[in-house]
């Protein structure tokens, strides 16, 4: 019980260390990931569709 007890301290402890993100930072960096996603989405979408426009020709 005595290590179980310790560990939550220690972890308490490191979180307490730990730099966290502002919301402006959080928000920024959420919308780099989505601008992100819909790009490569969209670049993967056109490339699945002319390798299937070219496949269909072929056969």
């Amino acid at each position: 019980m005595k290590k179980l007890i310790q560990f939550f301290k220690d972890s308490a402890a490191e979180l307490k260390k730990v730099i966290w993100p502002t919301r402006d930072e959080v928000s920024t960096s959420t919308v780099v990931v989505l601008v992100s996603v819909v790009i490569f989405a969209a670049l993967l979408g056109f490339v699945d569709f002319l390798l299937a426009n070219v496949i269909e020709l072929l056969f």
